[in-house]
């Protein structure tokens, strides 16, 4: 048995994912966790390809990476 009144409570927590799918743990985390991504919508546990685009991001990579090809590929 722990040490009574040095240890932080570890009590049921509620973890909600961004696509709407949520579990239930056990955390000393005090009230429920919010997340981005899960195992349900994380593309390595799907298989599929899903980008979360934050302020556009992706596409200046894109337009950056297709300027350095573009020289190269002549």
């Amino acid at each position: 048995m722990p040490k009574e009144k040095i240890h932080p409570n570890y009590e049921k927590i509620r973890v909600q994912c961004a696509c709407g799918t949520g579990f239930e743990t056990r955390s000393t985390h005090k009230g429920d966790i919010h997340v981005e991504i899960c195992s349900a919508c994380h593309p390595f546990f799907t298989g599929k390809q899903k980008l979360i685009d934050t302020a556009g991001r992706v596409e200046r990579f894109r337009r950056k990476y297709a300027k350095a090809e573009a020289p190269a590929a002549k």
